[in-house]
């Protein structure tokens, strides 16, 4: 039988989880022809996630559960589901119920069809603040413009994804990681579904504007190295434009009047072009630089406190 499994990083959704579980009881339930499980990562939750989870998991034996030591963030959340899994395919979605569970059934029928990897398109979301609207829309053309990724507009994290999918993500080994760039990064044959998303009905975003922000920044910088070009040609440009500014203050002052400019006051625009370029080169570089330096110290990506439900096998993995 065709094992499908469906992964839910769970942060800070006490009040979530149980009415995500009852949806997905309903939708998989009718698909007698899969065998369902259900994979929660509980990220370091500081209220009764996990106290619930259990209580689930103790009650239904396709429920799993893996729980951090501490928080270490979604996208690495995301990425222990799919290592937790062995089934034919993984079906990643929030637990926020911002991702329909209704919609999984044309997952699955566009991934019999061929599909290896089918991806969601959130079209429109209610109650979505406007700073979020227009900054998800220039993230989206900035990633269109200065990488290669074959990265379509407002996708989410509410994918399927084949076995094979899920065997070639395995030993991507990046920390600083945004888990569907990696994905569309990867490639495979790529089906798009549309859906409208409702407003949070309980608890708040566990993606704050600095969460954000960071996601963002380590996203271009882990697939772009845009960045680091722009310091060149932004130094050039500031040359360039210091170089035409110092000899327009020269002719003025030596062929026209020199009250015009003071010798200080030349010298106080070449050191304040030169200090420019030299701090933003050095702020870009720095993002790089502490991108390799937690590469290099090689932790692992992540640390699980419990695992619930999972066989003697998958425990030793």
């Amino acid at each position: 039988m065709t094992r499908i499994a469906i992964v839910v990083p769970v942060y800070r959704e006490e009040r979530n989880i149980l009415k995500l579980y009852n949806r997905l009881e309903t939708v998989t339930t009718p698909i007698s022809d899969i065998k369902w499980e259900y994979i929660f990562v509980n990220d370091g939750s500081p209220d009764g996630s996990f106290v619930i989870l259990k209580h689930l998991a103790s009650q239904d034996g396709k429920v799993k559960v893996v729980d951090f030591s501490r928080n270490f963030g979604k996208e690495i959340a995301l990425t222990a589901g799919v290592h937790a899994s062995d089934a034919d395919a993984v079906i990643c979605m929030d637990a926020d119920l911002q991702h329909p569970p209704e919609l999984i059934p044309k997952l699955v029928e566009a991934w019999k069809r061929g599909a290896e990897v089918v991806a969601t398109i959130r079209v429109s979301i209610d109650n979505q603040p406007l700073l979020r609207r227009v900054g998800s829309s220039v993230y989206y053309w900035l990633m269109g413009k200065i990488s290669n990724l074959d990265m379509a507009s407002k996708t989410t994290d509410f994918r399927l994804f084949d076995k094979k999918v899920v065997d070639a993500f395995r030993p991507v080994t990046e920390r600083e990681r945004m888990f569907r760039g990696i994905i569309d990064w990867m490639g495979f044959k790529k089906e798009y579904v549309e859906f409208h998303a409702d407003a949070r009905e309980e608890g708040t975003a566990g993606y704050s504007y600095g969460k954000l922000w960071r996601l963002a920044v380590s996203s271009i910088t882990s697939f772009s190295l845009f960045p680091l070009r722009i310091t060149t040609y932004l130094g050039l440009l500031i040359s360039l434009t210091s170089s035409a500014i110092l000899i327009w203050m020269f002719v003025m002052r030596f062929f026209f009047d020199p009250r015009y400019f003071t010798s200080l006051a030349i010298v106080v625009v070449i050191n304040m072009f030169l200090n420019g370029i030299v701090l933003m080169s050095i702020g870009l570089v720095a993002i790089y630089i502490g991108t390799i330096h937690t590469e290099v110290i090689n932790r692992p990506l992540y640390i699980v406190r419990e695992r619930l439900n999972f066989s003697e096998q998958d425990q030793r993995n």
